[in-house]
């Protein structure tokens, strides 16, 4: 890696610090209810429904973002998200009632759009040795963010401001950091948008049913770690006995899980081939589903959450993303769109269904999805070699 690449990356990868704190704001308990308040409404979990238009605007603007990203370049593609990130955060901020709420998560979404399908593919073409490492990284900083929100809502509480300070901050640092993009160097393949219009592109793609499959790890990764993620504490509480005032604290160890997973990995990622990782990773995740169904103790639900933090959300879905990116090296923008759209529906369809579900059918539900995610990837690493080889024919 050029050396000249590393305050770009720097700026990039801090756009994800910022996106870790809006993916995060709207589910915090005081904004929340601070929200209900500032629109008029008694019910706070109403509010959980603007954060569901996250990913509405994700599914909306993912076909269009990635080919957008392939054929203006990386740079432009930032910027685009950079400016909808500022909206939503000074929309949310001042929103007088839910509908400019949710135009303003719609937009939020689509910063994340554009984001995800300029800032996967850069950073995998300035570190082009670690792709895996390149796009850990931005799970990383977003891990880093969340960590550190309670401590962000302490400063603000201590110093007697509202709470929605916090994503006027964030609209402030995300401007300056689109500022520093535009003069930013970047790689020539970052630079150079392509000329092959979408349809081209998915012509000339040659897509085989390898690379089906790893799209559809995109789905089955995030499910995992969604799965876990909103309805774990639930099993916790109801099945496993954990009391109420600390069940949370499966939060925290699996934060500090995902946290581990991510530099433990990148380290094994230098010595190992990352594909092989979609496979290991979600196997010790169907290990540990499945002892916690059996046994449903306090205890395992502890270990639990550090271990699915640590293989299900400590960079699965990134591997998967950068191994599809080296298998694709003249659309990743694209191709990066084809994931995350498939990880967007995930989050859309398995979270719907699992709130008609009781806490030990969706733990069935999500052993039954790994378990297709692990098949997918020894189907994937079997072939791997030869689609290797013939991404580098092309």
């Amino acid at each position: 890696m050029d050396k000249k690449y590393l305050p770009s990356a720097l700026i990039l990868y801090l756009n994800y610090f910022i996106h870790g704190i809006g993916c995060s704001i709207l589910s915090q308990q005081v904004v929340k209810e601070l929200l209900a308040a500032q629109w008029g409404i008694g019910d706070v979990m109403a509010v959980t429904s603007v954060a569901a238009a996250l990913g509405l605007g994700r599914l909306i603007s993912l076909p269009f973002a990635g080919p957008l990203s392939d054929k203006l370049g990386r740079r432009i593609s930032v910027l685009i998200g950079v400016a909808s990130y500022a909206i939503f955060f000074v929309g949310i901020a001042f929103s007088p009632n839910m509908a400019v709420a949710y135009v303003a998560a719609v937009l939020g979404g689509i910063a994340n759009s554009f984001l995800d399908t300029a800032t996967y593919p850069a950073v995998a073409e300035i570190m082009y040795k670690y792709t895996g490492i390149a796009t850990m990284g931005i799970k990383f900083f977003i891990s880093i963010a969340q960590l550190l929100m309670p401590f962000f809502l302490g400063m603000v509480a201590g110093s007697a401001m509202s709470y929605l300070m916090l994503p006027l901050v964030a609209a402030i640092v995300i401007v300056i950091l689109g500022v520093l993009a535009i003069f930013a160097p970047l790689p020539a393949a970052s630079e150079s948008g392509k000329k092959e219009s979408l349809i081209e592109n998915l012509k000339n793609a040659h897509f085989s049913v390898e690379s089906v499959a790893l799209i559809l790890i995109g789905f089955t990764s995030t499910a995992t770690f969604q799965l876990w993620l909103n309805c774990a504490q639930t099993f916790g509480k109801e099945i496993a006995g954990i009391p109420s005032e600390t069940v949370s604290i499966m939060q925290t160890y699996y934060s500090a899980g995902t946290m581990v997973a991510l530099i433990v990995t990148s380290f094994l990622i230098t010595k190992f081939k990352q594909v092989r990782f979609l496979v290991i990773y979600p196997a010790i995740s169907v290990i540990m589903l499945a002892l916690v169904y059996i046994i449903k103790s306090p205890a395992i639900c502890y270990v639990g959450a550090f271990v699915i933090g640590y293989a299900a959300a400590g960079g699965v879905l990134q591997m998967a993303t950068a191994t599809v990116n080296d298998l694709f090296p003249k659309i990743k923008g694209t191709i990066t769109s084809l994931v995350m759209i498939a990880s967007s529906l995930c989050n859309y369809t398995i979270l719907s269904a699992a709130a008609k579900m009781t806490a030990t059918n969706v733990i069935v539900m999500n052993i039954v999805i790994t378990v297709i995610g692990v098949v997918l990837a020894i189907f994937v690493n079997v072939r791997y070699g030869t689609l290797l080889k013939n991404a580098e024919q092309e």
